[in-house]
């Protein structure tokens, strides 16, 4: 086939670009419609009050009561009578009650009955260890100085430590070492009582009053030959080692 004698003025040349084009524009057009949203319209209602300029009010028509005056006041009476007060009045006589330098005052005689007996009430009296006449004695100190009674009761003490001495698991696991002060009272019948403890540890500080609790009775101690109560403070180290 031979070529036309002019290729420009073949109208099909262009026909697949025009297709294209107006494929793309049919499919947007498409697009957007399919796209397209509508909302239904809400209907509104418009209330309009219509107020007038002119308010005409009406007053309640109110009538006047017609009440009596008020009688008049009572008038004074003419003639006064003058009464004459014939009563007698007896007088009061009120005795003086001050007292001078010769006055005499007599006390009435003491009974039998009167007189209560009152008996010596004992005090709650405490005497440090390191100032008392008679120091508490430990179960096993036969000594008879009271400096002898001393030592051998600090002795005592150290002993029954050692033997109680048990350091807490929960502590060594942990690391906790340090000194714990016990104050405790010896009271008047020998026992151990008001165990106090400061510590670096709840942990030390339990197991140095269990120590303490398990020490036996003992003698009180005496002031002016009476049981007094005895404070003793005793520090206790726990060290690992």
């Amino acid at each position: 086939m031979k070529p036309k004698k002019y290729p420009k003025a073949d109208l099909n040349r262009k026909s697949g670009l025009f297709f294209v084009i107006g494929l793309v524009i049919v499919l947007f057009f498409v697009w957007r419609a399919l796209e397209l949203k509508t909302y239904p319209k809400d209907k509104v209602a418009i209330e309009q009050i219509l107020v007038s300029d002119y308010l005409e009010e009406k007053v309640p028509v109110t009538e006047a009561l017609n009440l009596p005056p008020p009688p008049p006041p009572p008038a004074a009476p003419e003639v006064i009578e003058i009464v004459e007060d014939v009563a007698e009045i007896e007088e009061t006589v009120i005795q003086s009650t001050e007292i001078n330098q010769e006055t005499v005052v007599e006390a009435p005689p003491l009974q039998v009955e009167d007189i209560a007996v009152v008996e010596e009430e004992e005090e709650d009296v405490e005497v440090p260890f390191a100032v008392i006449e008679n120091v508490p004695v430990f179960p096993g100190c036969t000594e008879a100085s009271n400096e002898a009674r001393k030592a051998c009761f600090q002795k005592k003490i150290q002993e029954h430590i050692m033997k109680q001495f048990t350091y807490p698991d929960v502590a060594v696991e942990l690391g906790i070492e340090g000194k714990v002060y016990v104050q405790f009272i010896i009271d008047k019948t020998g026992f151990i009582t008001n165990i106090r403890t400061r510590g670096p540890d709840k942990l030390l500080e339990k197991e140095a009053n269990r120590i303490i609790a398990a020490l036996p009775q003992m003698t009180p101690g005496k002031q002016r030959g009476r049981p007094v109560k005895v404070p003793y403070t005793i520090p206790i180290t726990f060290r690992l080692q």
